[in-house]
């Protein structure tokens, strides 16, 4: 039996999808099909309704927040799927009036006349380490930003550290024997330690699971030769490394 293809172009966003569809052949007709959910059940249902065994789907969408869920489901169900940069997109000239409706129906017609680029999907696993390295660095920067909290508290009460080495133990020490005149500056300095302290043992948390997820990561051979660089240890290696992999 030969196969109809329509080409149907998705407008993802985190509780909806606009769907359109566009039929094969240069007069075939390009129409909206309606919005969705965004929920794998009811895209499912989606596919059933506008699949079948005489149609072939040919499915592409922009990348954005809601990452590739949709794809990997595709994919593992046999349907050619596509995610586009938005940066990539070809625009018409003049003016754009951006609608859900109209980004899917445009999004249709140019995956039918060949002109999508399709990106690189990450597979799971380096998505994953991907998530590990992102959660590192959000620690990394929770941490400066608790150090920079409690910088600026200390210099709106006209405390000036003499320790050189800021954070250093006996600047530390310094900062946990202070004596402030009020005791509610007293417990708002414990609590900006305390943040520190967190942050600190949440990064100390995230290396030592670098360092056990790293070795089983396919990347990792590249994570290694990151290490023969000069300030390149297993974790920087590994931040660094995903980057390979897009």
């Amino acid at each position: 039996m030969k196969k109809h293809k329509h080409y149907v172009g998705l407008d993802v966003h985190k509780d909806t999808i606009a769907v359109a569809i566009a039929e094969a052949g240069r007069g075939g007709e390009v129409r909206s099909y309606g919005t969705i959910t965004n929920s794998v059940d009811a895209f499912r249902r989606l596919v059933d309704k506008i699949g079948g065994e005489s149609i072939e789907l040919h499915v592409a969408y922009e990348a954005g927040p809601t990452g590739f869920v949709l794809y990997r489901w595709m994919k593992k169900h046999g349907i050619d799927c596509i995610v586009v940069a938005p940066s990539k997109t070809p625009q018409s000239p003049g003016p754009r009036q951006k609608t859900d409706k109209r980004d899917a129906v445009q999004l249709a017609r140019l995956h039918r006349a060949g002109e999508l680029t399709a990106i690189h999907v990450p597979d799971e696993t380096d998505e994953a380490i991907r998530d590990l390295t992102r959660a590192r660095a959000d620690a990394v920067a929770d941490l400066t930003r608790a150090k920079n909290r409690l910088k600026g508290f200390l210099l709106r009460n006209g405390y000036r550290c003499s320790v050189k080495a800021n954070w250093s133990d006996a600047h530390m020490r310094y900062l946990r024997e202070l004596r402030l005149p009020m005791p509610i500056h007293k417990s708002v300095l414990e609590e900006c330690l305390l943040g520190i302290t967190q942050a600190i043992e949440r990064i100390t948390r995230l290396d030592e699971l670098i360092e056990v997820e790293a070795p089983r990561w396919r990347f990792f051979p590249a994570v290694q030769a990151l290490t023969c660089l000069r300030g390149f240890k297993l974790t920087a290696a590994t931040v660094s490394s995903p980057r390979l992999a897009t």
